[in-house]
This record gives C-alpha cells, structure tokens and sequence, in this order.
C-alpha cells in the first residue's frame, strides 16, 4: 500500500489533493481516518490510499502504526520561507540535530531516492507544460519531522500564501506525487548521500535533472557541525537505495567542518566525490 498524505491545516495541502481526485480516479470508501474519509485507487498496479491528517504533517509520527503495510508515504504540503519565492520542492523528512518540527532528535525516515528523483523530474516537466514560470523546482535537505521507519518524502508548493492558493501549481505537485507512485519500484537501484552546500542545492537538483544521479538524503552546510560517523552510517542505511556514493558541495562545505566530514566518511566507509 501507498499512502498519500496532506493536513486539514494546510491550505496548499488541501488544494493539492482537490488536483489529485480531480485528475486520477480515486473512490471514497466507506472507511475513515480521525473520522475523515479516505480515497482510494489504484495507480499503475499500486494500491494507494489518501488520507487526512486533523494534525499537521510533520506530527504525523503515529502513522506506520496505524498502518503497517504502507511501503511509501507521499506528503503533499504547504512549503514556507521567509523570501515567499514561489517554490516546488521535494525532500526527505528527518533531523539530523534537535527535532524542533516533529519526528525525533537525530532520526532520519527512509529517503526513496528514486521516487524523490521521478518527482522533481515531474516538478521540472509541469512547471514548464502548465506555465509556471515564477517557480523555482528544487530539492530540498533533508528537514522535519516525522521521522519514519518507512520510505517517506514530502512533495511541496511554496512559499506564501498566494502559492498555496494556486491551482496551476497544486497541479503541477499532484501530478508529480502521482508520477512517483505510478513508477514506484522496489528493484535494487543505487544513491547518492549529498552534503554540503545551502537548503535548496543547486548543484544537486542539476546532478539529478540532467543526469542519472538520485539522491537520497542531503545534509546542507549549516547542519554539517553535528555530523559524524553514526550519522553517515545512518543515512545510508535509512535510503530505500544502495548508497554507493557520498557528493560534496566542496566549496559549500566550511573549511571547519572540511576534516570532521572526511574523517566520518571515511569511518562509516563510504566513498565521496567533490563536485
């Protein structure tokens, strides 16, 4: 089972899966979940299930719990920053420090590298086809809660308000979240961990754009000082993927935390590339 998840709190949510029952043939069921109706379907062979949250998505920690047999979650959510840039983003949830907006301190959820990948690969297609030309398409570091023990990402409309509300842009996120469960694979495949650089990497959005690389979690500069060997080892084991491969931002790395990150690498026995 897949799930596809959005919060009542959440008007870019809420708008997201008005797109998504309006473009894919999702049936209410007579179940519910904090007594709202669940949609189901059935997507490309994938028996996907939408449910809404009365919490927002980041709390979403009881989720696995309730249901077990979920293989991936799909967050649909609002995206916010303080410079409002109208933004498409997909990212991994988890903290690598204080767990300050859900999940736990130092717990990554399983990143799905490949569906992160077919996502922002759709971000970059709909934001061309429906004329989105404002928008940014972006990965994101890895941020948030919750922290699952189940292939979890969030696909995001940001950053305002005026996004939120923007049905050509919650198209585009619908359309992509359903593109990732529609090819959604267990095949053993590869990822890279990504480290270094700003919140939203150019350098690593380009890589999987354009190339075949699919990252898996992403630790931005700012987090690097907390960063040692059990959390390398982390990220690689908390990767739906065979991480082969560790890709420094090298200049967006601060020569402080240069050796630290080295010699982690080096402990946890994962390669690395400067790019």
């Amino acid at each position: 089972m897949i799930l596809i998840v959005y919060s009542t709190l959440d008007i870019a949510g809420i708008n997201i899966a008005q797109q998504i029952l309006k473009h894919c043939p999702f049936t209410k069921s007579t179940q519910t979940y904090q007594t709202l109706p669940l949609y189901t379907a059935d997507i490309n062979g994938h028996p996907t299930t939408m449910v809404a949250l009365q919490k927002e998505a980041i709390c979403a920690q009881y989720l696995p719990d309730d249901y077990p047999d979920a293989e991936l979650i799909v967050f649909i959510s609002r995206h916010t920053s303080q410079s409002g840039k109208p933004t498409l983003t997909v990212h991994a949830p988890g903290n690598f420090d204080n767990a300050e907006f859900g999940g736990y301190p130092k717990t990554l959820s399983i990143a799905p590298a490949l569906a992160m990948q077919t996502a922002l690969r759709a971000l970059a297609h709909y934001k061309e086809n429906l004329s989105l030309n404002d928008y940014q398409v972006s990965y994101e570091c890895t941020h948030h809660g919750p922290s699952l023990a189940v292939p979890a990402m969030f696909v995001e409309l940001g950053s305002s308000p005026a996004q939120w509300r923007d049905t050509y842009a919650a198209k585009a996120v619908a359309h992509s979240a359903l593109n990732a469960i529609s090819t959604f694979t267990k095949t053993p495949a590869s990822a890279v961990l990504g480290i270094g650089g700003t919140h939203y990497n150019e350098k690593f959005t380009t890589l999987s754009l354009t190339g075949t690389v699919s990252f898996g979690h992403m630790i931005p500069k700012y987090a690097l000082s907390n960063i040692d060997a059990a959390m390398i080892k982390q990220c690689i084991k908390q990767t739906s993927e065979t991480v082969h491969l560790a890709m420094l931002d090298w200049k967006g790395i601060a020569s402080k935390d240069k050796p630290n990150i080295l010699t982690a690498l080096e402990q946890a026995d994962l390669p690395c590339q400067k790019i």
